[in-house]
């Protein structure tokens, strides 16, 4: 991949960052806040995934509702604790069915499955609670740009990076991967522009002469 397509790329994930640290109040391509190693995992999940350090349980909760219908279903909880990026590929699935369990036993007060807004907030607010640490890391659910540019580009790279110095691992998979997302568009496109082929039909399918 040509280095201006790289750094394209990562200027395009870099403004996307400024987005969600505006809500904190910080700016683009800053380094992940500090934060006690003792804090709980919201707050460090905040800190290090989205660069805010200051928030409220309304904006948290809002954050991570990704399609925005008033609670979060199961796959809202996997993805907001990383368990859909591909650093959890190894992760069994009885652990994510414990997260799952686990956040559906503390906050589904009404029983329906799912965590509505109401009921997050009198977990936290009401009763004090703290969304628990199940030992999987901060989070991940950005695409693969934004994963990139928070958990890499930022701590070893900026602006003034060049090509020859893109060359640790995860320079090298990142990029790997943007290659095999990029030849297999080109080889989707080119199917699509092929016209149908008979003997490519399953026989069951063929118009009957």
């Amino acid at each position: 991949m040509a280095l201006g397509r790289i750094i394209r790329a990562c200027a395009a994930s870099i403004a996307l960052v400024g987005l969600v640290s505006a809500h904190g109040g910080g700016g683009a391509h800053q380094k992940p806040l500090q934060v006690d190693p003792e804090a709980d995992w919201a707050t460090r999940h905040m800190a290090e995934e989205h660069h805010i350090g200051n928030f409220d349980p309304a904006s948290f909760f809002t954050l991570h509702d990704f399609d925005g219908n008033g609670f979060w279903d199961h796959q809202e909880i996997l993805k907001f604790y990383g368990m859909e990026d591909q650093t959890a590929k190894d992760v069994p699935q009885s652990k994510k069915d414990e997260i799952i369990s686990e956040i559906i036993r503390l906050m589904d007060s009404n029983h329906n499955n799912i965590v509505e807004r109401e009921e997050f907030m009198a977990f936290v607010v009401d009763r004090k609670g703290a969304l628990p640490d199940f030992g999987t890391g901060p989070g991940h659910h950005w695409d693969i740009e934004m994963e990139y540019e928070i958990h890499h580009w930022e701590k070893y790279h900026d602006e003034n990076t060049k090509e020859e110095d893109l060359t640790h691992p995860e320079d090298i998979a990142h990029f790997k991967q943007h290659d095999e997302l990029e030849d297999e568009a080109d080889r989707q496109a080119a199917m699509d522009k092929q016209p149908i082929v008979d003997h490519n039909i399953p026989a069951k399918f063929r118009r009957q002469q």
